[in-house]
């Protein structure tokens, strides 16, 4: 079966959704070595799996360790996470980059509308200070596609950033500020502006640099900073080629093509209800060469909506099964 990224972006409904799920779910328990293994090692039949609640998910430590690739063409690009000195970061080894620029793109007009109406700043330090951020890539691409002239990156010249912003404001533009929390923080403690047409999304991690904050607490000092109703956030990582967004409250959407479940903290193989905290897993079709099931770090749980929130990660980075394929 030859999947395209047509089929994967044109998904409309629930049913296209879950049948698009287990023709790659065949696909990359055929062609993906360590999914393949780490499916045999739980003793699942990938052949009887019938429905997307029997889909085994990746931990996503196997992408520190491991190449995790469904496809035999050639790497075009390597996206690598973030970490302290001594860590081991993920890989993620892209052979179909267009997958990625596709689903972020396609991702932002399903949610903001047209690229082109935006000015699109972004303050981004600990990324832009270091190689392999798929987030930096996503960025540069929203910048250049914005063809707005004032797009562009501040890395910690505030008071150019605050006159953008204040000319920006008087000219009416719509305008997305992306930051990373502790420089979005670091800019308000130095200048408060009243914009609240702004979109302020933060990216979160305080990387080091501060204390961590509950998400209320963070917002609201956002809020009162920068005089916007709301702040914005997207949920995504280095092992996904797709994003969900929040526009206020923490409250996440996913595209039509990335779905979250949440399973069990005690039983990792077992999905659990809505309403109930648990682990949150990732169906991320744009994933399409290499894992579309992800098993993440992160503690969630699912609105009655659909939408979803994120509560925190787990204590123990370990998750049950990764001792399955130790090399």
């Amino acid at each position: 079966m030859n999947l395209t990224a047509n089929d994967i972006f044109s998904v409309k409904s629930t049913d296209e959704f879950n049948a698009l799920a287990l023709s790659i779910f065949k696909l990359q328990a055929q062609n993906c070595n360590i999914y393949r293994e780490y499916i045999f090692h739980l003793g699942v039949d990938a052949d009887e799996v019938s429905e997307i609640a029997g889909i085994p998910f990746l931990p996503i430590s196997f992408f520190k360790s491991h190449s995790i690739l469904s496809s035999t063409d050639p790497v075009e690009i390597t996206f690598s996470s973030s970490g302290t000195t001594g860590m081991v970061q993920s890989s993620h080894h892209v052979t179909d980059v267009k997958l990625y620029e596709q689903s972020y793109l396609q991702a932002f007009a399903q949610f903001y509308g047209d690229i082109t109406e935006y000015c699109f700043l972004a303050l981004l330090p600990s990324y832009q200070q270091r190689a392999g951020s798929s987030l930096i890539y996503m960025v540069n691409d929203l910048i250049e596609k914005s063809r707005h002239p004032q797009s562009g990156y501040f890395l910690y010249n505030h008071d150019e950033l605050l006159k953008a912003l204040l000319d920006l404001k008087s000219k009416k533009q719509k305008t997305v500020l992306i930051g990373v929390t502790y420089a979005l923080l670091d800019f308000i403690e130095q200048f408060e502006i009243d914009f609240p047409e702004l979109i302020v999304m933060e990216t979160g991690g305080m990387k080091g640099k501060r204390k961590e904050m509950v998400r209320e607490e963070l917002h609201e000092q956002l809020t009162k900073g920068f005089g916007v109703n709301a702040i914005h956030s997207e949920y995504g990582m280095t092992e996904l080629l797709s994003q969900a967004y929040s526009l206020g409250e923490g409250i996440f959407n996913c595209p039509s093509w990335m779905q979250v479940l949440i399973r069990d903290t005690n039983d990792p193989l077992s999905l659990i209800e809505n309403g109930r905290t648990g682990g949150i897993n990732v169906i991320d079709l744009a994933n399409l060469n290499s894992c579309s099931f992800i098993a993440t770090q992160d503690l969630g749980r699912i609105n009655p909506d659909h939408s979803f929130e994120v509560l925190g990660r787990f204590d123990n980075a370990d998750i049950r099964g990764c001792n399955l394929l130790v090399q």
